[in-house]
């Protein structure tokens, strides 16, 4: 890029200064002044992110005073740009040097962009090809979302959360017998469902003992941090209390049966993905006879992914 004193330049990476003028110039520095924005800034000329101001025959010329002018003809003066033009309205014609330009011009959209030859390198657009592609395929692969789980993932486990985890909102049952890891399986289903974009917000409830064994797990096994909501933190936010403050969140069983507020709100709030522990030990449906059991069977009828976790699914009867 050469740099004169007068020259008009556009800065791509702040498009809000609006048009700069070259006030200084040296083989290493450029100095420009931004009106609008009443500041300065310096580049290094060899990067500068800076794309040279140039209008042609036809185009339109906003002078400093308001005119608005029709360019009929370019001439370049010692590497500035003066501009031959005409008032349509009236037909006057005027010479306007390019450092008489009102300052006020965007050029945001690429139809813009591209008329005033603010064009990105060509590595730069390769290397955002390259970059999408191989996001693509690693979003496309069979593995994705499992190889991050810090476990020794077992062959059963890992065709569960593949099979389960590649589904679009799956509704499964997991019914593994106590010990082959249906918490690393849940996570894992989890962790796709995330991955893949298909979660943004998941809730697991859980017996109360089990919640923070279920915290720990998520946390140190998959880096997904939940949220505790419970009664100690209903009573410490008082009026703040939501469960939208959260995407991923726990909550024990006793929370949802006893407090008619936070049920209401659990009730109310979105949730794509609904994880229940230990669901043998609840009766889900139409069966249900406690304000958990109801609330669970709403919730999973609202969340578009379900996953209940049990190693004796017959215990509670084939209806629950």
């Amino acid at each position: 890029m050469s740099f004169a004193i007068g020259q008009r330049w556009i800065s791509h990476a702040d498009l809000e200064l609006g048009l700069g003028i070259c006030v200084e110039a040296d083989m290493r520095r450029v100095t420009l002044l931004y009106p609008s924005a009443e500041e300065e800034r310096t580049y290094a000329t060899d990067r500068a992110p800076l794309t040279r101001y140039e209008l042609k025959v036809g185009d339109r010329l906003l002078h400093i005073n308001g005119r608005v002018l029709e360019v009929t003809q370019v001439d370049d003066i010692s590497g500035t740009l003066s501009y031959e033009t005409v008032e349509p309205e009236t037909g006057e014609t005027f010479t306007v040097h390019e450092q008489f330009i009102a300052p006020e011009v965007t050029v945001n959209t690429p139809y813009d962009r591209l008329l005033n030859n603010q064009l990105d390198k060509v590595t730069d657009f390769f290397l955002r090809y390259q970059t999408l592609a191989e996001r693509a395929r690693l979003l496309s692969s069979d593995t994705s979302g499992l190889i991050g789980a810090r476990t020794s993932l077992l062959s059963h486990q890992i065709y569960v959360a593949s099979e389960v985890g590649n589904r679009f909102a799956p509704r499964v049952l997991l019914a593994d017998e106590v010990g082959l890891g249906k918490t690393i399986e849940a996570g894992l289903i989890l962790t796709q469902q995330i991955f893949r974009g298909r979660v943004q917000r998941a809730l697991i409830a859980v017996p109360d003992p089990l919640l923070h064994q279920w915290l720990v797990e998520m946390l140190r096994r998959f880096n997904l941090r939940f949220a505790i909501y419970d009664e100690a933190r209903f009573d410490a936010e008082a009026d703040t209390f939501d469960f939208a403050n959260d995407q991923l969140v726990l909550t024990p069983w006793s929370f949802i049966e006893h407090n008619d507020i936070a049920r209401a709100q659990l009730l109310a709030a979105e949730w794509d993905f609904l994880i229940v522990d230990e669901a043998h030990h609840r009766n889900l449906g139409e069966t249900a006879q406690t304000e958990l059991d109801a609330a669970l069977t709403q919730l999973a009828k609202l969340a578009r992914g379900l996953l209940l976790l049990t190693a004796t699914p017959g215990q509670s009867g084939i209806e629950s």
